[in-house]
């Protein structure tokens, strides 16, 4: 029969090799960490209910670090510069409307606040702030 170190070592390894092979964000790998350290503390506590409550609390604790620490977070894609939509409702000066972008329907405002677009109208994307996008008839560019 195997020594509870020695167990705790190959799930710890076990985990640590399936992190490389199937990218988890580091979820496995503070897993397999969290394992080794817990073979640590199997040298010292004999009982494995207590062993496999530690490596838990080890796992959601180191977890929660590499997802705070180690994960970034996803940026907004920029906009190409000659990126094009089509208006779906009229676009009145200062107010939102309508687009359809890349198969989407997005919110637009025009730049230009002294501006009406009307519907089925081709415009260029200026820039994006959130979810509302800032158009451009494609006429005055």
């Amino acid at each position: 029969m195997l020594s509870p170190v020695l167990v705790w070592l190959i799930i710890g390894s076990i985990f640590c090799i399936m992190e490389f092979i199937f990218p988890t964000a580091f979820v496995e790998l503070m897993m397999g960490l969290s394992a080794i350290l817990v073979a640590g503390f199997a040298l010292f506590i004999p009982y494995d209910n207590v062993l496999i409550i530690l490596w838990m609390l080890f796992s959601v604790g180191l977890i929660f670090l590499a997802k705070k620490y180690f994960v970034t977070k996803k940026q907004e894609p920029l906009l190409l510069e000659e990126s094009e939509a089509i208006t779906i409702t009229s676009i009145e000066p200062g107010k939102v409307g309508q687009v359809m972008y890349e198969g989407s329907s997005w919110s637009a405002i025009c730049s230009d606040e002294n501006l009406e677009i009307p519907p089925e109208e081709t415009v260029y994307i200026v820039s994006r702030k959130g979810n509302i996008l800032s158009v451009l008839p494609k006429k005055f560019v």
